[in-house]
Protein backbone atom coordinates (compact mmCIF):
# COMPACT_ATOMS: atom_id res chain seq x y z
CA UNK A 1 0.00 0.00 0.00
CA UNK A 2 2.50 2.18 0.43
CA UNK A 3 4.28 1.65 -2.43
CA UNK A 4 0.82 2.42 -4.10
CA UNK A 5 0.45 5.42 -2.47
CA UNK A 6 4.48 6.77 -3.58
CA UNK A 7 3.63 6.10 -7.12
CA UNK A 8 0.25 7.29 -6.63
CA UNK A 9 1.04 10.41 -5.88
CA UNK A 10 4.04 10.83 -8.30
CA UNK A 11 2.09 9.91 -10.87
CA UNK A 12 -0.76 12.68 -9.88
CA UNK A 13 1.46 15.23 -9.89
CA UNK A 14 3.41 14.03 -14.07
CA UNK A 15 -0.03 14.02 -15.02
CA UNK A 16 -0.66 17.60 -14.12
CA UNK A 17 2.30 18.48 -16.06
CA UNK A 18 0.39 17.89 -19.24
CA UNK A 19 -1.69 20.81 -20.82
CA UNK A 20 -3.59 17.99 -22.37
CA UNK A 21 -5.18 16.70 -19.47
CA UNK A 22 -6.16 20.33 -18.01
CA UNK A 23 -8.10 20.90 -21.49
CA UNK A 24 -9.75 17.43 -21.94
CA UNK A 25 -10.06 16.51 -18.14
CA UNK A 26 -10.95 19.91 -16.68
CA UNK A 27 -11.78 22.56 -19.55
CA UNK A 28 -13.34 21.59 -21.95
CA UNK A 29 -16.37 19.34 -20.78
CA UNK A 30 -17.18 22.20 -18.75
CA UNK A 31 -17.26 24.58 -21.97
CA UNK A 32 -19.43 22.52 -24.28
CA UNK A 33 -21.66 21.83 -21.40
CA UNK A 34 -22.56 25.65 -21.32
CA UNK A 35 -22.65 25.69 -24.84
CA UNK A 36 -25.30 23.27 -24.76
CA UNK A 37 -27.43 25.18 -21.82
CA UNK A 38 -27.02 27.95 -23.60
CA UNK A 39 -28.53 26.89 -27.08
CA UNK A 40 -31.52 24.59 -25.46
CA UNK A 41 -32.03 25.66 -21.73
CA UNK A 42 -33.49 23.29 -18.92
CA UNK A 43 -37.17 23.09 -20.29
CA UNK A 44 -38.43 19.40 -20.70
CA UNK A 45 -39.20 18.28 -23.39
CA UNK A 46 -40.69 14.85 -23.59
CA UNK A 47 -39.77 13.38 -26.93
CA UNK A 48 -36.12 13.45 -26.19
CA UNK A 49 -33.61 13.49 -23.38
CA UNK A 50 -35.22 10.92 -21.52
CA UNK A 51 -38.25 12.77 -20.76
CA UNK A 52 -36.36 15.56 -19.01
CA UNK A 53 -34.86 18.95 -19.24
CA UNK A 54 -31.77 19.54 -21.32
CA UNK A 55 -29.48 20.61 -18.78
CA UNK A 56 -31.17 17.51 -16.31
CA UNK A 57 -29.87 15.27 -18.71
CA UNK A 58 -26.18 17.01 -20.20
CA UNK A 59 -25.20 17.55 -16.46
CA UNK A 60 -24.94 14.02 -15.41
CA UNK A 61 -24.52 12.79 -18.56
CA UNK A 62 -21.05 15.18 -18.85
CA UNK A 63 -20.21 13.60 -15.01
CA UNK A 64 -19.78 10.83 -17.09
CA UNK A 65 -17.40 12.25 -20.21
CA UNK A 66 -14.92 13.50 -17.68
CA UNK A 67 -14.14 10.31 -16.76
CA UNK A 68 -13.87 9.57 -20.74
CA UNK A 69 -11.78 12.86 -21.27
CA UNK A 70 -9.24 11.12 -18.35
CA UNK A 71 -9.83 7.69 -20.10
CA UNK A 72 -8.96 8.11 -23.57
CA UNK A 73 -6.98 10.70 -24.21
CA UNK A 74 -5.13 11.53 -21.12
CA UNK A 75 -4.14 8.39 -19.37
CA UNK A 76 -3.19 6.66 -22.73
CA UNK A 77 -0.93 9.35 -24.13
CA UNK A 78 0.85 9.78 -20.55
CA UNK A 79 1.54 6.00 -20.22
CA UNK A 80 2.56 5.41 -24.08
CA UNK A 81 4.81 8.78 -23.25
CA UNK A 82 6.50 7.07 -20.06
CA UNK A 83 7.16 4.04 -21.84
CA UNK A 84 8.86 6.46 -24.72
CA UNK A 85 11.05 8.49 -22.44
CA UNK A 86 12.18 5.09 -20.63
CA UNK A 87 10.22 5.94 -17.34
CA UNK A 88 8.42 2.67 -17.17
CA UNK A 89 11.69 0.79 -17.87
CA UNK A 90 13.22 2.30 -14.78
CA UNK A 91 9.80 1.87 -12.57
CA UNK A 92 10.62 -1.92 -13.79
CA UNK A 93 14.10 -1.93 -12.59
CA UNK A 94 13.69 -0.37 -9.28
CA UNK A 95 11.22 -3.25 -8.62
CA UNK A 96 7.68 -2.01 -9.41
CA UNK A 97 5.14 -4.18 -10.54
CA UNK A 98 2.94 -3.76 -13.29
CA UNK A 99 -0.06 -4.51 -10.75
CA UNK A 100 1.26 -1.30 -8.78
CA UNK A 101 1.86 1.03 -11.67
CA UNK A 102 -1.47 0.17 -13.22
CA UNK A 103 -3.22 0.39 -9.81
CA UNK A 104 -1.32 4.25 -9.88
CA UNK A 105 -3.16 5.11 -13.03
CA UNK A 106 -6.49 3.86 -11.68
CA UNK A 107 -6.01 6.10 -8.24
CA UNK A 108 -4.97 9.41 -10.59
CA UNK A 109 -7.76 8.72 -13.10
CA UNK A 110 -10.13 8.62 -10.88
CA UNK A 111 -8.48 11.56 -8.79
CA UNK A 112 -9.03 13.72 -11.85
CA UNK A 113 -12.01 12.90 -12.55
CA UNK A 114 -13.70 13.36 -9.06
CA UNK A 115 -12.11 16.51 -8.93
CA UNK A 116 -13.75 17.78 -13.08
CA UNK A 117 -16.61 16.14 -11.79
CA UNK A 118 -17.52 17.96 -8.50
CA UNK A 119 -16.12 21.37 -10.51
CA UNK A 120 -18.77 20.71 -13.39
CA UNK A 121 -21.39 19.90 -11.03
CA UNK A 122 -20.91 22.91 -8.68
CA UNK A 123 -20.79 25.43 -11.51
CA UNK A 124 -23.61 24.34 -13.43
CA UNK A 125 -26.38 22.74 -10.97
CA UNK A 126 -27.07 26.55 -9.65
CA UNK A 127 -26.45 28.39 -12.70
CA UNK A 128 -29.09 25.97 -15.13
CA UNK A 129 -31.39 25.14 -12.36
CA UNK A 130 -30.61 21.58 -12.67
CA UNK A 131 -32.32 18.87 -10.27
CA UNK A 132 -30.77 17.21 -7.55
CA UNK A 133 -29.46 13.50 -7.88
CA UNK A 134 -32.33 11.34 -6.92
CA UNK A 135 -29.85 8.80 -5.36
CA UNK A 136 -26.60 10.49 -3.95
CA UNK A 137 -25.43 6.29 -3.33
CA UNK A 138 -26.72 5.35 -6.57
CA UNK A 139 -24.82 8.52 -7.89
CA UNK A 140 -21.97 8.19 -6.14
CA UNK A 141 -21.55 4.00 -6.87
CA UNK A 142 -22.56 4.75 -10.80
CA UNK A 143 -19.30 7.49 -10.75
CA UNK A 144 -16.82 4.77 -9.40
CA UNK A 145 -18.18 2.11 -11.41
CA UNK A 146 -17.88 4.63 -14.52
CA UNK A 147 -14.29 6.25 -13.56
CA UNK A 148 -12.62 2.14 -13.07
CA UNK A 149 -14.07 1.83 -16.54
CA UNK A 150 -12.70 4.22 -18.40
CA UNK A 151 -9.23 3.97 -16.58
CA UNK A 152 -9.42 0.27 -17.44
CA UNK A 153 -9.96 1.06 -20.83
CA UNK A 154 -7.09 4.08 -20.80
CA UNK A 155 -4.22 1.51 -19.44
CA UNK A 156 -5.32 -0.56 -22.25
CA UNK A 157 -4.59 1.88 -25.06
CA UNK A 158 -1.88 2.90 -23.14
CA UNK A 159 -0.15 -0.41 -23.14
CA UNK A 160 -1.00 -1.36 -26.85
CA UNK A 161 -0.71 1.79 -29.04
CA UNK A 162 2.82 2.20 -29.73
CA UNK A 163 3.48 5.98 -29.37
CA UNK A 164 2.44 8.80 -27.09
CA UNK A 165 1.60 10.79 -30.77
CA UNK A 166 -0.81 7.10 -31.36
CA UNK A 167 -2.16 7.68 -28.35
CA UNK A 168 -2.99 11.02 -28.20
CA UNK A 169 -4.51 10.86 -32.00
CA UNK A 170 -6.49 7.97 -31.19
CA UNK A 171 -8.19 9.53 -27.75
CA UNK A 172 -9.22 12.52 -29.46
CA UNK A 173 -10.44 11.23 -31.99
CA UNK A 174 -12.79 8.39 -29.57
CA UNK A 175 -13.32 11.48 -27.85
CA UNK A 176 -15.16 13.35 -30.28
CA UNK A 177 -16.81 10.68 -31.64
CA UNK A 178 -18.20 9.29 -28.70
CA UNK A 179 -19.42 13.38 -27.78
CA UNK A 180 -21.09 12.93 -30.97
CA UNK A 181 -22.92 9.32 -30.82
CA UNK A 182 -22.34 8.52 -27.28
CA UNK A 183 -24.96 10.44 -25.90
CA UNK A 184 -23.26 13.49 -24.50
CA UNK A 185 -23.85 15.59 -27.99
CA UNK A 186 -27.14 15.65 -29.62
CA UNK A 187 -29.83 13.18 -27.49
CA UNK A 188 -29.82 9.99 -28.18
CA UNK A 189 -33.55 10.09 -29.70
CA UNK A 190 -32.35 12.68 -32.83
CA UNK A 191 -29.80 9.23 -33.67
CA UNK A 192 -31.15 7.05 -36.08
CA UNK A 193 -30.29 3.84 -38.40
CA UNK A 194 -26.91 3.01 -37.77
CA UNK A 195 -25.52 6.07 -35.54
CA UNK A 196 -28.18 5.23 -33.04
CA UNK A 197 -27.19 1.68 -33.29
CA UNK A 198 -23.19 3.00 -33.33
CA UNK A 199 -24.33 5.18 -30.03
CA UNK A 200 -26.20 2.46 -28.17
CA UNK A 201 -22.86 0.37 -28.28
CA UNK A 202 -20.24 2.93 -26.94
CA UNK A 203 -19.00 2.65 -23.66
CA UNK A 204 -19.90 5.95 -22.83
CA UNK A 205 -23.59 5.57 -23.60
CA UNK A 206 -24.15 3.14 -20.82
CA UNK A 207 -22.15 4.86 -18.52
CA UNK A 208 -24.25 7.98 -19.49
CA UNK A 209 -27.27 5.69 -18.61
CA UNK A 210 -25.29 4.35 -15.46
CA UNK A 211 -25.21 8.10 -13.99
CA UNK A 212 -28.54 9.22 -15.37
CA UNK A 213 -30.81 6.33 -13.77
CA UNK A 214 -29.31 7.71 -10.09
CA UNK A 215 -29.82 11.21 -10.43
CA UNK A 216 -33.11 11.24 -12.41
CA UNK A 217 -34.48 8.24 -10.31
CA UNK A 218 -34.96 6.26 -14.19
CA UNK A 219 -34.60 2.46 -14.60
CA UNK A 220 -31.19 1.16 -14.64
CA UNK A 221 -32.01 -1.17 -16.81
CA UNK A 222 -28.75 -3.35 -18.07
CA UNK A 223 -26.44 -0.79 -18.24
CA UNK A 224 -24.50 -1.38 -14.80
CA UNK A 225 -23.57 -4.75 -16.15
CA UNK A 226 -22.69 -3.87 -19.29
CA UNK A 227 -19.98 -1.51 -17.64
CA UNK A 228 -18.82 -3.99 -15.34
CA UNK A 229 -18.40 -6.00 -17.53
CA UNK A 230 -16.51 -3.59 -19.92
CA UNK A 231 -14.27 -2.38 -16.27
CA UNK A 232 -13.46 -6.55 -16.36
CA UNK A 233 -12.69 -7.36 -19.78
CA UNK A 234 -10.32 -3.92 -19.94
CA UNK A 235 -8.83 -4.50 -17.14
CA UNK A 236 -7.87 -8.10 -17.98
CA UNK A 237 -6.49 -7.20 -21.09
CA UNK A 238 -4.79 -4.33 -19.93
CA UNK A 239 -2.78 -6.37 -17.65
CA UNK A 240 -2.08 -9.05 -20.03
CA UNK A 241 -0.67 -6.52 -22.82
CA UNK A 242 1.06 -4.04 -20.98
CA UNK A 243 4.77 -3.46 -21.85
CA UNK A 244 7.42 -1.56 -20.12
CA UNK A 245 9.61 -0.84 -23.19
Amino acid sequence: MRLLGKMSWLEQKLFLREPLTVLFALALPLVVLFVMGGVFGNESMPDVYRGVGAMNYYVPAYVALVTASVGLVSLPTHIASDRERGVLKRYRASGVSAWALVGAQVVVTFVISSVSALVLVAVAMPTHDVVSPDSVPLVLGGFVLVALSFAAIGVLLGAVLPSSRAAQALGVLLWFVLLIVGGAGPPPEVLSGVMGTIGDMTPLRQAIDVIQDGWLGLDPGMSWLIVAGITVVAGVLAIRFFRWE
